[in-house]
């Protein structure tokens, strides 16, 4: 007789492995929008704010930039929002690792929306600049690149070329202005100096500013904003 204390356990049954599947789901974004002052048709200034941030925050950046005023100033907030530490915000991020590629079609389509409605709410000059910060850089150059509005510029603060365009020789780049703190540990000099290769490499005109500070606004950084608005307009 078998002892039961000794006995095999039952063999489990095979599972077969979990599938991954994804499904289009419509969402609403968020963006604000600060007309220029005085009448008549204005430039486009759309920006994206960096991780943990939300649009208000970077609308008050864009603000700051010397003669923003006479640009109507676009604020996007990230379609991925989660509370701040200590949920005291909502803020936003633009992507993940996960299902990256999808998440790029996704706010691609969002921001190309954004453009669309804006211009139709308002009457612009048809010029169009794009300013990211951190992370919001990358969106920047997307939406430079492949959100189907004509860009003038790309405002480019403490954030790299995103692998997909820098991989891309078919991208007709507008002039970039590249700005970098000097005790920057997120953005380093050496991207820096790989974002100026490829995009000189692509034939781009791309201006690099080098200020003192970290991985933030300042104003040296703006004032070069504001004299990059200027030229390009």
């Amino acid at each position: 007789m078998t002892n039961p204390t000794t006995a095999a356990p039952p063999a489990r049954p095979q599972r077969a492995a979990a599938a991954v599947h994804t499904i289009a789901a419509t969402t609403h974004g968020r963006y604000l929008v600060a007309p220029a002052g005085g009448a008549g048709p204005a430039p486009l200034l759309v920006g994206f704010h960096g991780y943990g941030e939300h649009a208000e925050r970077h609308l008050a950046e864009l603000d700051r930039i010397p003669g923003s005023g006479r640009w109507t100033r676009v604020a996007v907030q990230a379609l991925h929002r989660h509370y701040s530490d200590g949920a005291r915000h909502v803020v936003g991020s633009w992507m993940t690792r996960q299902d990256r590629e999808l998440a790029i079609a996704d706010n691609i389509a969002y921001v190309r929306a954004v453009v669309r409605e804006v211009r139709a709410a308002h009457p612009t000059t048809g010029a169009l600049v794009c300013c990211g910060f951190s992370q919001g850089v990358a969106m920047a150059y997307r939406a430079a690149a492949r959100c189907g509005h004509d860009s003038r510029g790309v405002i480019a603060l403490g954030g790299d070329v995103p692998p997909e365009l820098r991989a891309d020789a078919t991208v007709a780049w507008p002039p970039i202005l590249i700005g970098r703190g000097r005790t920057d540990a997120r953005y380093t000099a050496e991207k820096l100096d790989a974002d100026l290769a490829a995009l000189r490499g692509a034939g781009a005109t791309v201006e690099s500013l080098l200020f003192d500070g970290g991985h933030e606004w300042t104003d040296d950084f703006r004032d070069g904003a504001g004299r990059f608005l200027a030229a390009v307009t």
